[in-house]
């Protein structure tokens, strides 16, 4: 169950943060948008429990971004708009974004790297260099090293907020997805994500694309 109070709470301190001295709005309209954006009822994984994991991985993250806050930010709007039937999710999400947190009271500057954290994550492949962008998706990605049960909790979620895929179609679907993920070079970009996710995420990632494939992976 989320804790409402709590995540408005951080969705506040995080604003504040980000606007520095800057006057702006009250965030509470902000956050009650965002949170009901995030417990629309087609949501199944892309839940207020899924953006909680992602903030509390961000803060675990923190030393390695260059503005922490700002990729808290991201992380609020980066699943804001969530059809699971559309492809342009993060297109309208990062839209949301430049939108509100101008409106919001955030510098320009601070705005266009908000957005263009949420747009990353369509690929999940930051540069070498791009420290907020590493710290994002790495936290996003961070439910793949999970334990045996959350695991098997996130891929039947996922699987429920595309129930209108046939299942032949889904598990071809899926087990391309899951050899692209595993034929990237690295999952995660941070020191952390790499020495204590990837390892558990391979493994994760083999065992079910074994299991979709009947073995021939």
């Amino acid at each position: 169950m989320a804790d409402y109070d709590e995540l408005r709470t951080r969705w506040s301190d995080a604003l504040h943060e980000a606007r520095g001295t800057a006057e702006g709005p009250d965030p509470g309209p902000y956050a009650e948008n965002l949170l009901a954006r995030w417990a629309e009822p087609q949501r199944r994984y892309h839940t207020l429990a899924h953006l909680t994991a992602v903030l509390d991985h961000i803060d675990a993250l923190a030393e390695h971004a260059d503005a922490p806050e700002l990729v808290r930010l991201a992380a609020w709007f980066h699943d804001a708009v969530y059809l699971p039937d559309r492809s342009e999710n993060e297109e309208r999400s990062a839209r949301l974004a430049e939108r509100a947190l101008a409106e919001a009271g955030l510098e320009p500057s601070a705005v266009a790297e908000v957005a263009r954290l949420v747009r990353l994550t369509v690929t999940h492949a930051p540069a070498a260099d791009d420290r907020n962008g590493q710290v994002l998706c790495d936290a996003d990605l961070a439910v793949l090293a999970s334990g045996p049960d959350a695991y098997a909790a996130y891929t039947k979620a996922v699987r429920e907020e595309y129930a209108f895929v046939p299942d032949d179609a889904f598990r071809t679907g899926r087990a391309q997805i899951l050899a692209q993920l595993l034929g990237l070079p690295r999952l995660f970009h941070t020191p952390y994500g790499a020495a204590e996710w990837e390892p558990k995420a391979r493994a994760n990632l083999g065992k079910e694309l074994a299991e979709r494939t009947g073995g021939l992976a």
